[in-house]
């Protein structure tokens, strides 16, 4: 299928309901709050959509987190629905139509020893599906986004297959057996920061102040060895050029601070079809200068890329089923997206640095979508998959959407790897979590995707 065209002109951004304080983000000559993300929708070929977003989840460490996980409830997957069967009897006469009780029904003789009903079987529950195991394969580039010490993760990383993980877990024990489990496995750290006002930010002074809240962390011995790299803000939002502008100087200057003290910056980080603006891609220029000094300081780009209610929607490879297939000419406007930006942008100027898409899945806060209207993470798709052909078992279809896009990210050698967002997830994006059945469905694809 050929490639879809660009989309050539953005409508105003939508806004969704706000799920928190936090997630507040200014814009232009006022302030306006934002939810976490929010998306812009436009044309491409005439008639496919553009969605982008922005801001998204957040948790604040605390100075020294502690390592021991709190328990946190799973919501349950959809099953199908059903309730038991009563045996419900009405020991009352059959009347004809004359008004005279019907030959076959009597009424109970008291003096009689009535028969003993037997209680009915309760249902027998349906066994949790065993999966298809996957075959053995190339090397996974699938990574983890954590936001607490979960002992799944360490079930994951003793694959050795796991590439990159992201955290706002901070504890250097945590760190360190990240480490000792998974050698091979990149740690990036987060720590929190409120949305900047782009369009009033001193880029140089709001880089300074960040490296001297970072550095506890960063440069902290016991801290050190373990973390590969570090993100700033979390998915920002330049709605301008001068906004860009700002931001990129913001970048290369904290990642100029960072790199002097070998300690390596991803940037970006930008939320699902950002950056953009009155053309899809016309901002990426002004963000050359942090790209410049993440080349020159061995730094990292961050994206983030979902979709819903597949992964696959909005790609080249959208209606084509439950195993699409995938090739290196395949893009999308909002998965594989990045394969636009490298290939018509980075890649000419050259700066096609390292990418890792610091989050991805599948997320139901994309508008103008089909499925169910409130649906947020994945276990809100299962029920939908189920009917249109993606799979009957939640946890592993959505393993299947995932191993797709693995897929894609090995044709790519700029790609390291990509996050799942999440495991051990916050109460409010239980909805996205994967700890349990899927899990151990990704553990098992995992362990015949390692690196020999």
């Amino acid at each position: 299928m050929e490639n879809r065209d660009v989309p050539e002109k953005a409508s105003q951004p939508s806004q969704p309901e706000e799920p928190g304080a936090d997630a507040q983000t200014h814009r232009g000559e006022g302030t306006k709050r934002w939810s976490r993300r929010f998306f812009l929708s436009g044309m491409a070929s005439g008639a496919a959509a553009l969605w982008m977003a922005a801001c998204r989840r957040s948790s604040s460490p605390s100075a020294d987190p502690t390592a021991t996980a709190t328990p946190v409830s799973r919501s349950s997957p959809i099953s199908p629905a059903g309730s038991d069967t009563l045996d419900h009897r009405a020991y009352l006469p059959l009347v004809s139509k004359d008004g005279a009780p019907a030959e076959t029904a009597r009424l109970p003789d008291p003096t009689e020893t009535p028969t003993p009903t037997q209680t009915p079987a309760p249902p027998t529950p349906t066994p949790t599906p065993v999966a298809t195991p996957f075959p053995p394969g190339p090397p996974s580039k699938l990574g983890i986004h954590v936001e607490r010490n979960l002992p799944q993760l360490f079930d994951l990383l003793a694959t050795q297959a796991v590439t990159v993980v992201t955290t706002l877990e901070l504890d250097p024990n945590f760190a360190a057996q990240i480490k000792a489990t998974s050698p091979r496995t990149r740690l990036i750290g987060r720590i929190h920061m409120e949305q900047a006002n782009l369009a009033q930010m001193d880029p140089v002074a709001a880089a300074r102040a960040f490296v001297e809240q970072l550095l506890p962390y960063a440069d902290d011995p016991r801290r050190r060895p373990y973390f590969d790299g570090w993100i700033s803000l979390n998915e920002p939002v330049a709605a301008n050029p001068d906004e860009m502008k700002r931001l990129a100087d913001f970048e290369a200057e904290r990642t100029r601070l960072l790199g002097e003290r070998g300690i390596r910056s991803v940037i970006g980080n930008f939320g699902t079809g950002q950056p953009t603006g009155e053309q899809p891609f016309e901002l990426w220029p002004y963000f050359f200068p942090a790209l410049q000094a993440a080349q020159e300081y061995d730094g990292w780009l961050g994206l983030h890329e979902y979709s819903a209610p597949t992964i696959y929607y909005l790609t080249t490879r959208q209606d084509q089923g439950r195993y699409p297939g995938i090739s290196p000419e395949d893009t999308g406007w909002l998965t594989l997206r990045y394969r636009h930006v490298y290939r018509q942008l980075l890649q000419p100027n050259g700066l096609a640095i390292p990418l890792v898409m610091t989050e991805l899945g599948v997320d139901g806060l994309v508008s103008n979508r089909p499925g169910p209207p409130d649906a947020h993470g994945w276990q809100d798709f299962q029920e939908y998959w189920r009917e249109n052909g993606y799979g009957l078992w939640g946890p592993g279809a959505y393993i299947e959407q995932l191993v797709w896009y693995d897929e894609a990210m090995r044709q790519d050698d700029y790609v390291i790897g990509g996050c799942i967002y999440g495991l051990g997830t916050s109460s409010r994006w239980l909805s996205y979590d994967i700890s349990g059945p899927a899990a151990a469905v990704l553990q098992q694809y995992l362990s015949v995707h390692a690196p020999v």
